[in-house]
């Protein structure tokens, strides 16, 4: 059977609707660097807050609670910098754990969520970046890592650890530097290849 040709009007529609995509997916990819900008300011200005390394398990409030301001872990850096720009992870992990608690690790003993420490645990904090977002490959290439990036290493055993890739670059400009708490408070550092390596993840809520 043929195909009736295509009027002057069908292919101006088709035209149009290609466009819009286009357009659509542009804006889409703006929206999203301007995001990750935001993300990766917030997050230096938590170098400003004088914190001291703590892993003590706390109770706090739910949604938006928050260990003591003065205390905190790696893990929390990227809690409060998502907070910043409007996002809850404490919220929003928990309600993907519960939902989804066989995919999540567990190295805790837990039968059940826990909406106090859930989220600031780095294995969980990859489990719902790699499930929500955007899981990255993992290089050795410093372009490949770009502000309002989430970063895991692996220290040494089962000792991991997360920060975020801020826009401030290293002395010799080849790389953009971490804001992390890796025992001395919220600090800004060039460490982003002195550990291994084990996650990378963009996330824009």
């Amino acid at each position: 059977m043929m195909m009736s040709p295509e009027t002057p009007v069908q292919a101006m529609v088709k035209y149009i609707l290609f466009i819009a995509l286009i357009f659509g997916a542009v804006m889409d990819s703006l929206s999203q660097t301007a995001f990750h900008a935001r993300l990766a300011d917030s997050t230096l200005t938590l170098t400003q807050q004088s914190v001291v390394y703590d892993p003590t398990y706390f109770r706090i409030d739910y949604p938006n609670g928050d260990v003591p301001a003065n205390r905190g872990v790696c893990s929390d850096v990227v809690i409060r910098a998502y907070r910043k720009v409007g996002i809850d992870l404490q919220r929003k992990v928990h309600a993907d754990m519960k939902a989804n608690f066989s995919k999540y690790p567990k190295k805790w003993g837990l039968k059940s969520t826990d909406r106090n420490i859930d989220h600031r645990r780095v294995p969980n904090l990859m489990t719902f970046f790699g499930r929500k977002g955007i899981s990255l490959p993992v290089t050795t290439s410093a372009k490949d890592y770009i502000p309002g990036d989430v970063v895991c290493w692996n220290l040494g055993g089962a000792v991991t650890h997360i920060g975020i890739v801020v826009n401030q670059k290293s002395a010799d400009g080849a790389r953009y530097l971490i804001v992390h708490n890796i025992g001395r408070g919220q600090v800004l550092e060039d460490c982003l290849f002195n550990f291994t390596i084990i996650g990378h993840y963009r996330y824009g809520g």
